[in-house]
């Protein structure tokens, strides 16, 4: 079996091992260990692909702030397409969720970014809402729609033009520490490296548990995603992405057709996970009392893995025991908008031991594994 040496070695091609990869070949001799024939097959690949800096908890937020100017103006030469449109997202409320829109909107950080906007004009907006269903509204206008593949392919490029080192059909069976280095034991050979970065998805935990660390409890859950046909004289290139404000279905359009979701989490075992016919006819029903639509027809559905860490903020950082063992996870549904932040943050945590100067609005302990308090004791089995 073959043994090839590295600086550190990344596990996972998908949004988040590719990026932090593409930074961490800047200064070092990187590989990045895919276990697909190719990278992007699981979450990366199965993205609803929406830039919002509304979207999730305070620390989510935080790092899609952090991330939209790379977004909206990437670097030189990184790619020749734009990486975002504008869409719009457009956040509404029946009668009876009205507080959840107030609590919503009372977000000090979302004022910046949100609009309230009266019941007629968010009806003008997307016009197939039904008047009886919507009490009111805000809206994101800077939402943006995200080329994932665009994003993707450009920091594996840039990875690979930086002397990075892609390995697939490379699962990491085992990992082993000794004489300062992680030995990884995978289908394609052996890789060793002092520091090994645990950017696994779905699979984290599991990965983690082969190198003798603790699991963090990362829940892989099920998200539904369905496109349907519009009406032949119906266009709906307009509209802004619509979310229910408690988030029990979205849908926006894409390329002539509307995707939909019932906005699902249903916990499940890492997998090659497919869409279940209950949930698919959920978001359907959902759409339909929401909307004017009548669906006839589905072209096409699929289910993605979304990981959340307990309290569904990023895990970013060195292990609180294992030496060299960098966790890069949990990213949940939020792992394309925070992309090019996390790289920046996880590169430098794993150069320098400390975050740069651009993440002072960032606490770093509310993105550390160590904030779950796993300890020796714990991963000893004493």
């Amino acid at each position: 079996m073959t043994t090839q040496s590295f600086d550190i070695a990344v596990i996972g091609a998908g949004i988040a091992g590719a990026s932090a990869a593409a930074e961490l070949a800047r200064t070092h001799r990187v590989a990045v260990l895919e276990r697909e024939d190719f990278p992007g097959y699981h979450s990366t690949g199965r993205s609803a692909a929406l830039f919002s800096e509304i979207y999730g908890n305070a620390a989510v937020r935080a790092l899609s702030r952090a991330s939209r100017d790379f977004f909206h103006t990437p670097p030189q030469g990184f790619t020749e397409h734009p990486l975002v449109r504008k869409r719009g997202a457009l956040h509404i409320a029946s009668a009876q969720q009205l507080q959840s829109l107030e609590n919503f909107a009372a977000h000090a950080d979302l004022a910046s970014s949100i609009r309230r906007i009266t019941r007629e004009e968010a009806l003008d907006a997307c016009s197939i809402l039904r008047p009886d269903y919507v009490a009111a509204a805000v809206i994101e206008d800077d939402a943006a729609d995200v080329d994932v593949h665009a994003l993707h392919q450009a920091y594996l490029r840039q990875f690979r033009s930086r002397g990075g080192t892609l390995i697939v059909n490379a699962q990491a069976r085992s990992l082993l520490h000794r004489g300062g280095e992680w030995h990884i034991e995978t289908a394609a050979g052996i890789v060793r490296a002092p520091l090994v970065v645990n950017a696994a998805g779905a699979w984290a935990d599991a990965v983690a548990k082969s190198a003798g660390a603790a699991a963090l409890f990362i829940q892989p859950c099920r998200r539904t995603a369905v496109l349907v046909e519009l009406p032949p004289d119906m266009r709906g290139d307009a509209w802004p992405m619509v979310i229910d404000i408690d988030e029990t279905f979205y849908m926006k359009p894409d390329a002539g057709l509307l995707l939909i979701s019932p906005a699902d989490e249903s916990a499940v075992d890492p997998c090659d996970v497919q869409a279940e016919e209950i949930d698919v006819a959920t978001a359907i029903d959902r759409i339909e009392h929401a909307t004017s639509l009548q669906i006839r027809r589905v072209r096409r559905s699929w289910a993605g893995l979304r990981s959340f860490a307990p309290d569904r903020s990023p895990v970013i950082g060195f292990d609180a025991v294992l030496p060299g063992f960098f966790w890069l996870a949990g990213q949940g549904g939020y792992g394309i908008q925070t992309a090019p932040a996390v790289a920046r943050l996880a590169a430098s945590l794993l150069r320098d031991g400390a975050a740069p100067t651009e993440f002072a609005d960032i606490y770093l302990e509310q993105l550390s594994p160590q904030r779950f308090g796993v300890g020796a004791a714990k991963r000893s089995g004493t």
